[in-house]
């Protein structure tokens, strides 16, 4: 199978983080018998210093024209960096928002999973992080009230601010759609999060998912409120497989997710739009000081790359293999200095790369 894969290196350590998740594509590619072509492109600070822009159309364009895009890190020193001396339109995060809008990446993936040997970063109880989680929000990601009407204005002498918070069913739709359809790859369990008891929002959502499932009677679907929600998350994370919600509800509840991992360094994502192309990343940021260094972490970047596999290629079992290897580099003892504990071996970024690499097999 050939696979034409968009590559944006990006700021700050992102480009020595790339490089490892391309070498375990190779690798990928090698045992399994695939061909993966790269299409190199300049987005954000990289894009500023050689385009004065943080994206150009043509770089969107020659995004659009790859069946998946893999990215590292977007950004640098605020405080610092010649970046945020520009207009907000023109600083590299701009390149990123107006990457997702010109792809129409509505559906926006980020897996929270404990691995068994790095529960002592678990911040829960330990007999909470002792029965683990692997789950995967799944989060709407263009509408709702981050993209509603605004307007701040005087009233009777007081100032008023408002945001809108607007659903269609066409929206909630397809972002349902996509979250059974994940599900149906992994446990089987969707639980819908909302504010049903207050919101009308949430009560349209509600009643769309409702709907959606009923073409997906092998997986099973629960509604919980999203205040519950969050006290479940370091409840009892182990409950959940795929949890369904809107951008705001979204926003927050994974990152919730993500600090019960206790390592930012391992948490991939994917943004996905109504076909199979999807923008894979790392959760974590572009980490300029430690950048040219080589102690970076590339895990999380090496499971976008699984990611893109399985939701962008359909290569379940070659994104299990991946998984797989980084589950054994880390039973083996293998750690980069941000994920170090006593007793272990730190080695480097395109150390612990090459020992994934030697798992796939």
């Amino acid at each position: 199978m050939e696979m034409k894969i968009g590559v944006i290196k990006g700021d700050g350590i992102g480009p020595e983080i790339v490089d490892e998740a391309v070498k375990v594509l190779n690798k990928i590619a090698e045992v399994y018998g695939h061909s993966f072509s790269y299409t190199q492109l300049l987005m954000g600070g990289a894009s500023i210093d050689a385009n004065g822009v943080p994206l150009t159309d043509e770089t969107l364009q020659a995004a659009k024209e790859c069946g998946a895009v893999l990215m590292g890190s977007i950004g640098g020193d605020a405080k610092t960096s010649p970046w945020y001396k520009l207009e907000p339109s023109r600083r590299p995060e701009a390149g990123l928002l107006a990457l997702r809008k010109g792809l129409n990446l509505f559906a926006n993936l980020r897996p929270a999973v404990l691995y068994e040997e790095l529960k002592g970063a678990c911040p829960l109880k330990e007999e909470i992080a002792d029965r683990g989680f692997d789950m995967m929000i799944m989060r709407e990601l263009t509408g709702g009230l981050y993209f509603g009407k605004r307007s701040t204005q005087e009233e009777d002498g007081v100032l008023t601010a408002r945001d809108e918070l607007a659903y269609n069913e066409n929206e909630i739709r397809r972002i349902a759609k996509r979250g059974f359809d994940i599900a149906m790859k992994r446990r089987k369990k969707v639980t819908s999060v909302d504010k049903a008891n207050v919101l009308d929002s949430s009560r349209l959502w509600r009643k769309v998912v409702e709907e959606t499932a009923k073409d997906y009677p092998e997986v099973a679907l629960e509604h919980m409120l999203v205040d519950n929600c969050a006290m479940q998350l370091v409840k009892d994370p182990a409950q959940f497989d795929v949890i369904l919600t809107e951008n705001m509800f979204g926003d927050i509840l994974s990152d919730e997710a993500s600090m019960v991992t206790g390592s930012i360094g391992m948490l991939a994502s994917a943004s996905l739009n109504e076909t199979k192309f999807g923008l894979y990343e790392p959760s974590g940021g572009s980490a300029p000081d430690i950048a040219g260094k080589g102690i970076a972490n590339p895990i999380a970047t090496i499971l976008s790359a699984a990611m893109m596999l399985r939701y962008s290629f359909d290569l379940d079992r070659e994104a299990q293999a991946v998984e797989t290897a980084v589950e054994k580099t880390l039973r083996d003892g293998y750690r980069t200095a941000d994920i170090m504990s006593e007793g272990k071996t730190q080695v480097g970024t395109k150390e612990i790369g090459d020992r994934i690499c030697s798992y796939i097999v």
